[in-house]
């Protein structure tokens, strides 16, 4: 049988300040994509809207900017996926293997409290199936209840992009929320790297988790190993 992935990206392309773009940090998305992709997984791009995901400027910088987010950029193919994104209320959850959650700071406004993602999660965590997120993804953890009213993070090891990276970035006065904070009140064991921006990823049973942009590779070959 052939695995199935469902990755969620960002409809949203600034902060409050709409001086201040963002949108889906890209590399998130492409380094997991080639992973399963390489393994001969049926890949789907699914957003709290539908239609358009817009991109992180700074994904498209160095060091994020690396060959593999380079190739898909400038493959029409491969950016035609990120106009015409799926809507939630047109997936079926039974169809998926796991869910992967990408970043980029736009997350952090549309992805806590999409009722649509929050079903599809909820379906394919009790179905048996992975739910996963890496960065600033974790954001569509934060409210996700299970079918008896318990949050999905609580009590599990997760990790994420960290507040220390959020300041380390200068964005510490640009986002709307401190995800780290956020993710410890709902109870969720949070875990991080030593260091900063080094690739750290987490899996607590079907939960996989990556803390930063350098980590979608190795939080995908841990999905990917499981599966």
């Amino acid at each position: 049988m052939t695995k199935r992935i469902l990755h969620v990206v960002t409809n949203v392309s600034h902060y409050d300040d709409p001086s201040h773009s963002t949108g889906l940090w890209l590399s998130e998305l492409v380094h997991a994509w080639d992973v399963f992709e390489e393994r001969g997984f049926e890949q789907t791009i699914v957003s709290p809207q539908g239609g358009f995901a817009p991109l992180e400027p700074r994904s498209l910088k160095f060091p994020s900017y690396d060959k593999a987010a380079k190739s898909w950029h400038t493959n029409p193919s491969r950016m035609a996926l990120l106009e015409k994104t799926a809507s939630p209320e047109s997936i079926n959850p039974a169809d998926f293997d796991a869910i992967y959650f990408t970043g980029g700071h736009a997350v952090m406004y549309d992805f806590p409290d999409s009722e649509g993602l929050q079903k599809i999660t909820r379906d394919i965590w009790e179905q048996g199936g992975i739910v996963s997120s890496v960065c600033h993804g974790y954001c569509g953890l934060l409210n996700t209840r299970l079918s008896d009213g318990s949050l999905l993070v609580e009590g599990r090891k997760v990790t994420g992009f960290a507040w220390q990276e959020e300041v380390l970035a200068r964005v510490d006065k640009l986002v709307p929320y401190n995800v780290e904070e956020e993710m410890k009140r709902r109870g969720a064991l949070y875990e991080k790297a030593l260091l900063p921006f080094v690739p750290y990823a987490i899996a607590d049973g079907k939960l996989v988790t990556g803390q930063n942009p350098a980590s979608a590779k190795v939080t995908a070959e841990k999905i990917a190993a499981l599966l």
